[in-house]
């Protein structure tokens, strides 16, 4: 062969067989094009025939996220936000009406109001302290899909999620759920009758604040077939790299999630005292209106929760949050580091008002030592009392 030809070709695994070593993490294959052993093989849908989907890392990141849903199926996506948003692509059409939760992930309701909205399905928001007679009472002839979000997002309210499920599924209504907060760990949506578990890897499972990826399982192959023919109708994929880190990630979710329980209840439990403090919205709490239902149903607690500051001016929040140095000021979660926000002005986006004693905090509570956390926000509240 011409050594163009050498340059070009020499160096591929060959024909039939692979010169990979064995080891411990799969191999990271960059490929769009996959070769077909034969012509009759080119249009046989049985086999892998193209890169989208199928390569080594990301076929073993959903062998092991299936374990951990419970699940036979689960679909991938480049963003947790993909993932919600790509379920109702997959299942919503013109004329259908969704039932959002009031404090679902702001994105969410962007999706929804933005672009389900234009293609002629209906949003209604309904406020996640209802039960679930209430909510089933919202269902319409259209209504096809229930979304919830347990604890929900900024404001950590709990909802009977066995209830509404078996609710739903006895009037033919789908049911998702983002269960980021409990990153597949410390509650298994499907085990409790919801027909599809969302989550953004982004957060807990990668672990490391240097990802993006979502996914959705579900236990009903119907369904998974409507999402893995919309992964492809749409052209949807993750790369092998970044599966590669998802699935790493995914190695110490089950050491890294009780150090952030408990570092987080620590501090919850701190804040608490605080005579700045009004209360803290954490559910692992005994004293917080879902603690019940959590306890019942959920096996677990992440870092993240909210703290609802005693009155005070933007400025006085704005000098506390300044203030903080371990306390990153970053709108993501579920990596080794803490964060806080400010959450007020995503409030003012619900359907149903909000009504708390004054600003509200998020915070994400990292892998530091819980002392020097404590000293960082220590450091803040004496800033907060300047202000």
């Amino acid at each position: 062969m011409d050594e163009e030809t050498r340059l070009v070709r020499k160096g591929a695994p060959p024909k039939g067989g692979s010169v990979l070593a064995r080891t411990v993490n799969p191999p990271v294959q960059r490929g769009s094009t996959v070769l077909m052993p034969n012509a009759a093989s080119l249009y046989d849908d049985s086999q892998l025939t193209y890169g989208i989907t199928g390569l080594s890392s990301p076929a073993n990141l959903q062998l092991a996220l299936a374990e951990l849903e419970g699940s036979p199926d689960v679909t991938l996506y480049p963003s947790g936000l993909a993932a919600i948003t790509g379920v109702m692509l997959a299942l919503l059409k013109a004329g259908d009406e969704i039932l959002v939760v009031d404090s679902a992930y702001k994105p969410t309701r962007r999706f929804c109001d933005r672009v389900l909205a234009r293609f002629g399905v209906k949003t209604t928001y309904y406020d996640p302290a209802l039960s679930p007679e209430a909510l089933m009472a919202l269902c319409t002839p259209a209504t096809r899909m229930i979304l919830l979000e347990a604890p929900g997002s900024l404001t950590f309210e709990m909802q009977d999620i066995p209830a509404i499920a078996a609710a739903a599924n006895a009037r033919g209504v789908l049911t998702m759920i983002d269960n980021t907060w409990a990153a597949g760990f410390y509650f298994k949506p499907l085990a409790h009758g919801v027909t599809i578990s969302v989550q953004a890897l982004t957060k807990y499972v990668g672990g490391h604040s240097d990802v993006f990826m979502g996914s959705a399982a579900t236990a009903d192959n119907v369904i998974g077939n409507q999402l893995g023919d919309a992964m492809w109708d749409i052209g949807w994929s993750v790369s092998p790299d970044d599966a590669y880190t998802v699935l790493r990630g995914l190695r110490t979710l089950a050491t890294r999630l009780p150090v952030h329980q408990a570092k987080g209840l620590e501090i919850a439990r701190w804040l608490q005292g605080r005579p700045e403090v009004a209360r803290v919205l954490h559910p692992a709490l005994e004293t917080d209106p879902g603690h019940a239902l959590w306890k019942r149903d959920f096996t677990g607690a992440c870092g993240l929760f909210g703290v609802v500051l005693k009155p005070c001016s933007q400025k006085a929040v704005h000098a506390f949050l300044d203030a903080l140095d371990l306390f990153g000021l970053g709108f993501s979660w579920g990596g080794y580091e803490s964060l806080a926000i400010h959450c007020d002005p995503q409030l003012k986006n619900r359907a149903i008002p909000v009504n708390l004693e004054g600003p509200l905090l998020r915070l994400h509570v990292g892998l530091e030592s819980t002392a020097d956390l404590i000293a960082d926000l220590e450091r803040g509240f004496a800033a907060l009392a300047r202000a």
